[in-house]
């Protein structure tokens, strides 16, 4: 397992004292911790048929006039069922949310506004494109802010095709147009608000250091030596 979720900023370090994976989740800033601990028991409590996915979808009507609130939260931690697709946006979601997170100097109310401004554009937006889960958008929104704050990283993918951090979030949508065989909505959407998010409240934020990347243990996406 360390060799399978290590990364270059030492994620699961060897160091004394706990199990590894256990480290691993404590070192984690406050706010990408307990966003993927949701995002994960969402999941299994679908899975374990506890709760139904139609009980935490975002929609104007079940909000705001059946005062269901607590879906404007849970659309953001469901992303599907449990299988490899799912550890593929929890290691996404967890990898740069704790990249940006940490560039904040562990602030937790400077990531926590990023959050919530970031996710309040994506709720305004979902009805337009008939979004009900909204995890994804917000996934991509963090890749794109983190790729845009790190415009010198080289990254790989697949071990082939080798570019700059900014591009980071078109290749991954590529690649998902390749695979589903239709444009994703949620990325795009997420590509939109990380770029507003940018110019808005982002620009009168204090700069934070470049963070490097690690490498990707799927291979999929994978820093350049």
């Amino acid at each position: 397992m360390a060799n399978v979720l290590q990364g270059g900023d030492g994620m699961m370090g060897g160091g004394a004292g706990g199990f590894p994976l256990e480290q691993w989740f404590y070192e984690m800033p406050v706010c990408t911790r307990w966003w993927m601990t949701a995002a994960l028991s969402a999941s299994v409590l679908v899975q374990c048929h506890i709760i139904s996915p139609f009980q935490l979808f975002y929609s104007v009507r079940t909000v705001f006039f059946k005062s269901q609130y607590w879906r404007l939260l849970t659309t953001f931690f469901y992303f599907g069922p449990l299988s490899l697709d799912l550890l593929y946006h929890i290691f996404f979601l967890q990898r740069y949310a704790r990249l940006l997170e940490e560039s904040s100097g562990r602030s937790t109310a400077h990531f926590a506004w990023l959050l919530t401004f970031a996710s309040t554009l994506l709720l305004c937006i979902a009805p337009i494109f008939s979004m009900a889960f909204l995890g994804s958008a917000l996934s991509s929104t963090l890749i794109y802010i983190w790729s845009r704050k790190n415009p010198d990283t080289m990254l790989s993918f697949l071990g082939l095709l080798v570019f700059k951090a900014p591009y980071l979030p078109w290749v991954l949508l590529a690649f998902s147009l390749i695979m589903h065989g239709t444009v994703p909505k949620d990325e795009m959407c997420g590509i939109v608000v990380g770029h507003s998010t940018m110019v808005l409240p982002e620009r009168h934020l204090p700069a934070a250091p470049p963070q490097p990347q690690p490498s990707i243990p799927t291979r999929l996406v994978d820093s350049s030596v």
